[in-house]
Order: structure tokens, then sequence, then C-alpha cells
């Protein structure tokens, strides 16, 4: 039985329509990212699963029981959301610990839960602070500490690293998942960032337009994207996208890119003919010393190095650009000029020039949703 059944949901603010018919399942224990660019609906949905708005339209099942007309603090939900609503008038100790003042939890167990989640969220030298004291990240945190504390078996997290500062935040990264999962909380996490989806959810749910456009494993939402809506919301840089018209030439399928031919795999007879989008991640293009069948003539426009990688900007025959990345370790740095390339035609995607939608060739998934 899902923790969280979430169907058919609609919301509204006048005329303007945020949740067009989503629908979401949560297991107990997991934690799902909600990932989409901003104005997607994320916070919405969050506000109607803790009871503060009401659908329109739609059931929210919480537990196993329908929690329509359920107010807030019926929910037994755990929740930190971007506004920080702390009181005002208590330190941040007291705020962290209200929820288990308020069940009368022993004081000794108190103290040993808030040194905990305050040693892991680094706020232990400002427990003594009031609000107006903190920054907006140590309110985050402290938000986010209030949240943890009391070991909901619900939580709702809208974006609570957001005004973390860039080593904390990766260092949440790596420990925030090990600590709910101690918790056993089944969790529904807000990011507008899509490393902190893939590090942080077992999967990954990508609203757009209001929907649930896919939700699956951080793998298979990278690599097997439904549309090239959500294959363009992963990935740094960005994915590669190149018109083509495949066709079929003694018996396999076959594409021109940038003046050479590219044969793929058989999987892919069934497009020839057809108007597609061709998606390339840029760690799919790999710079080769010689021309050889299949490669692609290209110039080396510029490299720009990001410690672990760097980024080449290439320009095929007719002066269509592509990004490549590689690991950045080499002993000398690559010249500018002509160059080849190679595809890994195993990381290729084809969407639907019309409809956006990745064309699946036999054998492979089609991902979750």
């Amino acid at each position: 039985m899902a923790q969280i059944e979430i169907r058919n949901l609609h919301k509204a603010f006048k005329d303007d329509a945020v949740l067009k018919g989503l629908f979401l399942s949560v297991d107990k224990g997991e934690i799902i990212t909600l990932f989409g660019p901003s104005g997607t609906g994320k916070t919405v949905l969050l506000r109607l699963l803790a009871g503060i708005y009401p659908p329109d339209v739609g059931s929210i099942a919480l537990r196993g029981r329908d929690a329509s007309g359920s107010p807030p603090d019926k929910r037994g939900i755990g929740m930190a959301f971007q506004n920080f609503a702390l009181f005002p008038h208590m330190t941040a100790r007291e705020n962290i610990t209200s929820a288990l003042t308020a069940r009368k939890t022993d004081g000794r167990e108190i103290d040993r839960k808030v040194d905990a989640v305050a040693q892991l969220l680094k706020i232990g030298h400002v427990l003594g602070h009031s609000p107006r004291e903190l920054s907006n990240g140590q309110k985050q945190r402290t938000a986010l500490a209030r949240a943890l504390v009391a070991d909901p078996d619900i939580l709702l997290l809208d974006d609570p690293l957001r005004n973390v500062d860039a080593k904390l935040r990766y260092e949440m990264r790596l420990e925030l998942p090990a600590l709910l999962k101690r918790a056993g909380s089944t969790v529904v996490y807000v990011t507008q960032d899509f490393k902190e989806a893939m590090a942080l959810g077992d999967r990954v749910a990508v609203l757009l337009d209001g929907q649930v456009a896919q939700c699956d494993t951080p793998a298979r939402i990278y690599a097997e994207p439904v549309n090239v809506g959500v294959a363009r919301l992963f990935g740094d840089p960005t994915l590669n996208l190149i018109e083509v018209a495949p066709q079929v030439v003694d018996g396999a399928p076959e594409i021109r890119l940038g003046g050479a031919t590219i044969r793929l795999p058989a999987s892919y007879a069934a497009t020839a003919g057809g108007s597609y989008l061709l998606g390339l991640r840029p760690e799919a293009l790999r710079l080769v010393d010689r021309p050889a069948p299949g490669t692609i003539a290209v110039e080396l426009l510029a490299v720009t190095p990001l410690n672990e990688k760097s980024v080449l900007l290439l320009a095929m025959q007719g002066g269509e650009e592509l990004l490549a990345s590689e690991a950045g370790d080499r002993d000398e740095p690559r010249r500018t000029g002509p160059a080849h390339i190679a595809l890994d035609l195993d990381a290729v995607l084809l969407f639907e020039r019309e409809s956006g939608r990745r064309f699946i060739p036999a054998g492979k998934g089609g991902g979750g949703s």
C-alpha cells in the first residue's frame, strides 16, 4: 500500500490552472524528489498534501486513507517550507523543539535529538539565537531541523537547501539521504536543481505543464527520458539537439550529420522516413585522433576547463554547433582547430519532431510514470 496516493489532482487560482490531472504514488520509506522549472506547481502540490490548499478535483490518500477535509494539524506531516515559518519570539533551539515539547517528550531525549540534527546541519553554534539574528541559510536549516527532529512518517521539504552555501549544500546531498532513510520517513522533496534531485531521490518526479511527465529512477530519467522536455532538464552541459531524417540504406537505418553518414543500430529502422530530433549528451561525443567511418569532421572552437571535466565547443560542416565534455585530466590542453568526433550510439536519443516523444527502440524501456 502506498503511503501517499495522488489521483487526478487539479488546482487552479482564478484563471491560472497550475495542476492539471496529476497522478503520483509514493511508497512507504521512499524519497521522491519533485523537480521541474519554476512555476510548474511543485510548492502548490506540497501545500495540497499538507492540507493548506484544498484540491479543485481529485483525491489525496495518506497512509491508505482519504485525506479530504483533514486539516493540516491532523495529517501528521512534517513540513519545511521556503518561507521558514519560524516563531520570532523563540530561539532556534526552541523552534526546533516546539513539536517535541508539545508531545511532552522527555527532556533528555529532546536534547539528544536536537544536538544530533544540529550537528548534521551545522547550526549548533546558533541554537541560542533568535530568527532575526540568523542568516537566511541558518533560518532554512533551522526550519529543516524542526521538520526532521520529530521523526514524522511523512515529510514534505520545499527546496530546503536553496539558501545554503555551496560547500554545505554539497555535503548535505551526501548526508541527508542517509539521515532520512534512518528515520524511515516517506519524503517528498522539492528542488529546482537537477543534480540535487538525482542525488537525493530514490525516484525523480518531473513536473511539466501541471502533470508528472515522468517518474523513475535518476539513472533512467537521464538515459531514457520520455520526451524532449524531460531530456533537456537534465545534464550539464545540456543536451545537443539536431534535426535529422533517418533513412534505411542497404537494410540499415542511417542519418546524415555534419556531412557524414552515421549508421544507427538496427532497432531504429522504424524511424525511417520520419522527422526527428537527435539528442546527444555531451559525454556521448568523443574526439578521435584520426578520421574513420562513422566519425564527423568538426572544428574545435573553444575549450573550457571545469576542473574534473572540460567542455568543448565544436562546429560541424554547415556551422551547427555541438557541446562535448571529457575528463579534465589531460596532460596537455587541447588545441583548437580541425578535429573529428565519434558518437556513442548506445546513448543516442531520437525524439519525434512534432510531439517531442522519445522513440523507444526494441529492447529499451520507456521510463516510468
